[in-house]
């Protein structure tokens, strides 16, 4: 076959998930011939080390008129024998057989205040129909959780044996940790990821306000791109903490994956507050890396965390400070989340969820 795999999105937080895919497919796969479509930007950002692996400049922005009509050319050129979708917006029109990714339905039920409204809602509209036209227009759906699959299930009103679960993984741990030079010798919670209004930052940095009480040198780092084109600010959280007096907290803006892996390694616990997830891959890096986590009890996180988290209401600030508490405090409840954490990241596998996506594509294609 030629498959054409849509990695628009490989150099972002999602892309994690894209880059693994390709990477362990040219392990497994030298019989299919690969088309890897990636914005301008990216051209040079994966190198293929398969001969039947290429990559294709496709710069178009998701969700615009350029994806809809320049990505649909592009597809229509390349004549694949299947598509794959990473993420569910795409064009419309296209006709060729393909399989959807979808990571989550977070855009459908969540506003982010750092956003114009009637801009995002007009999104949200967009996104509602076309998670539902995929959903019917796609051969087979891939979800990253159970829970994924049966909230998209129930709102696109397919049948869940249409959807196949492919999980994640944690694979930071062969990376050579490089110490993070103004966190040395600091006490300090850890939170990895976008700070969109869903992730529920500012409650967990009341939640860290009242830890300081008891802890006074405690220490909340927040690691996350600040800004996104042209330098326009992603997130309002800083802001908001200087307006509140919040002490204590850092922005770290990216960091490289060796200096995120000491950052996993020496905090006194890793924080997960969100409100909705479709996976969750930050707190199983975090347990690879040997770090405690107290994760939110929202979603699909008990069915990714297992036994392995310490879980809080994330809606309760006394809730969440309190679960932060008992791992700061309990040595025996520390020792147990680190190696519960360490012995439950061994049941993910990104080679797995790479041969699971090529049994999808194989299954389509008969």
């Amino acid at each position: 076959m030629k498959i054409a795999i849509d990695a628009r999105i490989i150099n972002s937080s999602t892309g994690r998930y894209v880059e693994r895919l390709i990477h362990h497919l040219e392990k497994i796969d030298s019989k299919n011939q690969y088309f890897i479509l990636v914005l301008k930007k990216d051209l040079n950002f994966y190198k293929p080390t398969n001969s039947n692996f290429k990559i294709i400049e496709a710069d178009f922005d998701s969700y615009s008129m350029a994806e809809q009509f320049g990505l649909l050319k592009l597809l229509n050129q390349l004549k694949p024998d299947l598509v794959h979708f990473c993420m569910p917006q795409q064009p419309v029109l296209y006709r060729g057989a393909h399989v959807t990714t979808v990571h989550d339905l977070n855009l459908l039920h969540t506003y982010n205040s750092d956003k114009n409204f009637i801009i995002y809602k007009l999104k949200q509209l967009v996104g509602r129909f076309v998670f539902y036209y995929i959903a019917h227009s796609s051969a087979h759906i891939i979800t990253p959780s159970n829970y994924t699959r049966d909230e998209y299930a129930k709102f696109a009103h397919i049948k869940p044996s249409k959807i196949t679960v492919t999980y994640e993984a944690a694979d930071l741990s062969n990376i050579t940790p490089k110490p993070y030079k103004p966190l040395q010798d600091k006490k300090f919670l850890l939170y990895v990821g976008q700070q969109s209004d869903y992730k529920n930052i500012r409650r967990l940095m009341q939640a860290h306000q009242q830890l300081r009480q008891q802890h006074p040198d405690l220490l909340l780092v927040l690691v996350g791109r600040l800004s996104g084109k042209n330098g326009v600010p992603l997130v309002q959280n800083r802001d908001w903490a200087v307006k509140q007096g919040f002490e204590g907290i850092v922005f770290t803006d990216f960091l490289p994956d060796n200096q995120l892996q000491w950052a996993f390694q020496h905090c006194a616990t890793y924080c997960f507050p969100s409100l909705m997830e479709g996976f969750g891959l930050p707190p199983l890096e975090a347990m690879a890396a040997g770090a405690p986590v107290a994760s939110s009890n929202a979603t699909c996180l008990p069915e990714v965390n297992g036994n392995a988290a310490h879980y809080f209401d994330p809606l309760d600030v006394n809730d969440m400070a309190a679960k932060i508490n008992d791992v700061l405090t309990n040595p025996a409840l520390r020792r147990h989340l680190i190696k519960a954490g360490k012995e439950h990241v061994t049941q993910f596998s990104w080679g797995k969820m790479a041969k699971q996506t090529l049994a999808v594509y194989e299954d389509t294609s008969k």
